[in-house]
């Protein structure tokens, strides 16, 4: 007998099986869609898994099984009055961090704008090349959160001289101790005390907005934002008012709150490093978060419980 797994939208995933019998992978476009006989949920970052939707799902459905580390596409708190288990795939730390990194960079060299005067034949045209770039190495990096990622980008800063802080709501210092890094309990002084601030907080409603108007006001004239984490967490309108007012020197920004769509104002800033969401896109880390959201269907149809479980009560 065949088992159903739906999907929030078409993925290329191989042929698998589940207790010696074949999964077979439907798209949906909504819980109605869904077939009575399906057993788990694929769904993808950018995809909503919401109460409603939930709410819809057949009453067999047990496991909602996230391609992606966050999950606040998912309604967690449903999930778990539904008796839904939910997963994810921990497994981009690496490649987001370089990601991030990246986005330091690019945004403090405008390396964006550089290639942009270059293209336009600007430079072979003797015309002023774009304002002078900021330094990186050396300098303070501002971790707003300090889990493996927000390390990892620790840990590449390391190589460049610079020092490095971070905020958590709860300290780690084996962490910590190990990349020599020093603990900051109060965010505002963390945010003055940086010259280059990277957002790696998951987006909860106590994180929404997060990095405000007020917060930004906090930090040091002409410092750079880099956000790889979620876009709610930080006031997109607000950053381009302190953008345009001189207040930071640069930013640069991986995630956007309602994407796809991005924020009109953000789009006409040269001085914002704009990337579509690509943290985990690299072919090897596809293919490992492939292999660990197959591997937690495969456990959970199996036995019931998944490899990577997330916590929804």
């Amino acid at each position: 007998m065949t088992k159903i797994v739906t999907l929030s939208r078409p993925m290329p995933l191989p042929q698998i099986e589940a207790g010696g019998e074949a999964v077979e992978f439907v798209p949906v476009s909504s819980a109605a869609d869904i077939p009575a006989v399906a057993l788990a949920h694929i769904s993808t970052a950018i995809d909503p898994v919401d109460g409603d939707f939930i709410a819809g799902m057949p009453e067999g459905q047990r496991l909602i099984a996230n391609f992606g580390v966050g999950v606040d596409n998912i309604d967690l708190a449903a999930a778990a009055v539904r008796g839904i288990v939910v997963s994810n795939t921990p497994v981009v730390t690496e490649d987001t961090a370089d990601l991030a990194f990246t986005l330091i960079l690019g945004a403090a060299r405008r390396v964006g704008k550089g290639e942009r005067y270059l293209r336009a034949g600007k430079w072979s045209a003797g015309e002023a090349p774009p304002a002078l770039g900021i330094r990186v190495h050396g300098q303070a990096l501002g971790l707003v959160g300090f889990g493996p990622i927000a390390q990892a980008v620790g840990r590449r800063a390391k190589g460049f001289g610079m020092e490095v802080l971070y905020w958590n709501r709860t300290r780690r210092e084996d962490a910590e101790t190990a990349l020599g890094a020093t603990f900051v309990p109060d965010l505002a002084e963390l945010l003055g005390q940086s010259d280059i601030i990277s957002v790696h907080t998951a987006l909860v409603p106590a994180t929404r907005n997060l990095i405000n108007a007020e917060r930004i006001g906090q930090m040091r004239k002409g410092a750079v934002l880099v956000n790889t984490a979620r876009g709610g967490i930080v006031d997109e309108e607000a950053l381009c008012d302190a953008l345009e007012a001189g207040h930071l020197g640069a930013a640069g920004l991986d995630v956007f709150d309602g994407e796809p769509q991005v924020l009109p104002a953000l789009m006409e800033r040269q001085d914002v490093l704009l990337t579509p969401h690509i943290g985990s896109a690299t072919s090897a880390c596809r293919m490992d978060m492939t292999q660990c959201v197959l591997g937690n269907v495969v456990s959970f149809l199996e036995s019931g419980s998944v490899q990577t479980p997330v916590k929804t009560g």
